[in-house]
């Protein structure tokens, strides 16, 4: 015989019976699942129970919860909420898997529990429709003056009032009967009418009558802030989940007419998602605010709706190829090959690695109306200098910058302290302080990013945010932004931004800091610049600087550093080809002369090529064969070129002595000419 205990390691028991609750109790704990509270006692008789959900509502209508549920069998049934819109299928576990004549028990029995509930719903709502149509038949109209109207500064559009000064708007179905009454409070608190149908209603807010464009947005404030700004109706549909079949009734009884909705930006997405929804299944137009908040919110920050809401036509979408290369349209450049104009720029590097210094030295510089940066020609302008921590360094630096470069008087502001752009507050604040400048910004500088956001850099999400602002702001000053940002920890994320892979695919140009090691400068590289040739790397130092008249608690001199010319490493040096290079691409935008039938060019020439392209700085007035002259790093620049016999003196500049060199530019000139 099988010695069992020898199996089982001991003597062996059936396994415990699973406990199953009391279908009641399963019932009561399905009802706290989906957010209602239950009520104390159930009864499951087959028959339809109203309950207090716990829901938001108005005093004196507490019972629209409800539940109808069978026991005989496998007991099952359904529950809901009317005011919330919740409704569930709800079945009995009995620790067993059913037999196929439960099952069919069972869907019979459901099926009953779903008709009662639509026949009760069906009663509800004509109670409801009969109750709402008596209110606001005897309800008068809304006075302009109603807080709610003022905060929000619209009109009333024949919205009512009730008598304890509520606004009342009107849902109606695409029959253009009353089913419900949406009540708005003085704060903007907003409550339907109990047991009135909501799904698929609407109200539309200005006239149809040759219309030929409608609009379609959740909310009464933010329909009427479209329809007066546009002068074209607008729809409300009252949430975002109801702009599917509003949309799909709106379009089948108007085919001829462009439809746009009007999306809410809010954080969780919901209205754009739903927007997106109808718009993809019913063929129409969506738009949304660039930064968080309703069209309303926008109007009230000051942005131009109606641009917002401008109709693309074909005509505006698709233009010919030929006609748009003939349309010369250069970058525009703040300084030249590195920050670019109205573009969204990220500067990033490790922490204490000079990032922060390099972003103000170019800032300052603008600031200043400086005329180059490392030869690199500078365009004057305003700056803003959102600064979220640092800031008695910051001082410091900046004083020590303006003593060292000579310079009394700065075009640029500085924040006092940072703020969350993720948020329409925080993004608002910088819009005001910025517009209470009455002047135009060029630059608005975000240093650091972590400071002005208060989401995970890593989620794409928060990113998309971030990048939203920042795009609203670029749209709303005409001006760049530029991002200051850490890179990861490890050696090999050192060439990156840290967090989200968003943050690069949306900029125009990146722009790494490397720190110095040992004895090397540091390092200013481009990552990316999506309409340019990337720039050459330049390579900086930090000198402390003095800063006259401060002193500290000791009496002792407080310095600082600015940034100064470092020293290029010799792997990064250029060739003598590389230089006679750019040497033949000045000549020949020049005008390629020639001295006695070799290429020839004059030191102004070479000294505006060098300006306009960052090639290094270049003295003013010197002699064409002195030994101070173009310098790229540790060697002169044009000396290099004389010194491998590439050019020699002539003049007032140089002429090209290498016979190979000059024989075949020569050759290109008097080819091209014929």
């Amino acid at each position: 015989m099988t010695d069992l205990v020898s199996i089982f390691g001991g003597e062996w028991f059936p396994p415990a019976p699973k406990h199953i609750d009391a279908p009641e109790t399963q019932l009561k704990d399905a009802m706290l699942g989906a957010g209602l509270k239950p009520p104390d006692i159930i009864h499951l008789d087959g028959k339809l129970h109203r309950f207090q959900s716990g829901t938001r509502g108005e005093a004196g209508h507490s019972k629209p919860g409800w539940y109808i549920a069978f026991s005989d069998g496998v007991p099952a049934g359904r529950f809901g909420c009317w005011r919330s819109g919740v409704e569930l299928l709800w079945k009995a576990q009995i620790g067993r898997v059913l037999t196929q004549v439960e099952e069919m028990a069972q869907s019979r029995r459901l099926a009953e529990a779903k008709a009662q509930r639509d026949a009760e719903q069906a009663k509800t709502r004509e109670v409801a429709a009969n109750t709402v149509d008596l209110i606001w038949s005897q309800a008068g109209a809304a006075s302009p003056e109603h807080p709610y109207l003022q905060r929000k500064g619209i009109k009333p559009h024949g919205a009512r009032i009730t008598g304890d000064g509520r606004l009342m708007v009107p849902l109606y179905n695409s029959d253009g009967e009353l089913s419900s009454i949406q009540y708005i409070d003085h704060q903007g608190g907003k409550l339907y009418h109990p047991g009135g149908q909501t799904g698929s209603m609407y109200w539309t807010v200005g006239s149809m009558d040759d219309a030929d464009t409608l609009y379609i947005a959740e909310g009464f404030a933010t329909a009427a802030t479209i329809a007066e700004t546009t002068g074209k109706p607008c729809a409300v549909a009252y949430s975002a989940s109801n702009l599917v079949p509003v949309t799909g009734i709106l379009k089948a009884a108007h085919t001829a007419i462009d439809i746009c909705i009007v999306a809410d930006h809010d954080a969780s997405g919901v209205g754009q998602r739903y927007a997106e929804q109808a718009s993809a299944k019913y063929g129409v137009r969506m738009t949304m605010p660039p930064v968080p908040g309703d069209a309303n919110d926008y109007v009230q920050a000051g942005h131009d709706l109606a641009l917002l809401l401008k109709p693309i036509v074909a005509t505006d979408y698709l233009i010919h190829a030929d006609g748009f290369s003939a349309q010369p349209a250069p970058i525009a450049w703040l300084v030249k090959h590195w920050i670019q104009d109205k573009a969204l720029v990220m500067v990033h590097g490790p922490s204490g690695g000079g990032k922060t210094f390099v972003t103000l030295d170019w800032m300052l510089h603008i600031a200043a109306s400086k005329p180059t940066w490392f030869g690199h020609k500078i365009r004057p302008g305003n700056m803003v200098y959102l600064a979220g921590e640092g800031h008695h360094g910051l001082r410091s630096r900046i004083a020590a910058w303006k003593h060292h470069n000579g310079v009394s008087n700065l075009n640029m502001w500085v924040s006092k302290s940072g703020v969350d752009l993720n948020t329409s507050a925080g993004y608002l604040k910088v819009v005001e302080a910025v517009r209470a400048l009455k002047i135009k910004p060029d630059v608005i500088t975000v240093d650091t990013l972590h400071r002005f956001m208060a989401g995970d850099e890593n989620s794409a999400q928060d990113a998309k945010t971030m990048l939203d602002a920042c795009a609203a702001l670029m749209l709303e000053f005409d001006c760049t932004v530029i991002l200051v940002h850490h890179t990861g920890v490890s050696e090999e994320a050192q060439h990156r931004a840290r967090g989200s892979s968003a943050w690069r695919g949306a900029l125009d140009i990146e722009i790494s800091v490397v720190p110095a090691k040992a004895d090397k400068s540091i390092e200013i590289v481009q990552r990316k610049s999506k309409d340019a040739e990337m720039a050459a790397p330049v390579y900086v130092d930090l000198l402390s600087v003095p800063i006259p008249g401060w002193l500290d608690e000791d009496g002792e001199q407080v310095t600082s550093a600015v940034v100064v010319k470092g020293e290029v490493p010799e792997s990064k040096q250029k060739s003598d080809g590389e230089m006679f290079s750019d040497f033949e691409k000045a000549w020949w935008g020049s005008g390629a002369e020639d001295r006695g039938g070799a290429p020839y060019i004059t030191q102004s020439v070479m000294r505006d090529y060098a300006v306009t392209n960052g090639l290094a700085a270049f003295p003013k007035s010197v002699a064409a064969g002195s030994r101070r002259n173009l310098i790229d790093g540790k060697a002169p620049y044009i000396n290099k070129l004389i010194d491998a016999k590439f050019i020699a003196p002539q003049e007032n500049g140089w002429i090209v002595i290498d016979d190979g060199s000059a024989s075949a530019m020569m050759l290109k000139r008097n080819s091209d000419k014929q």
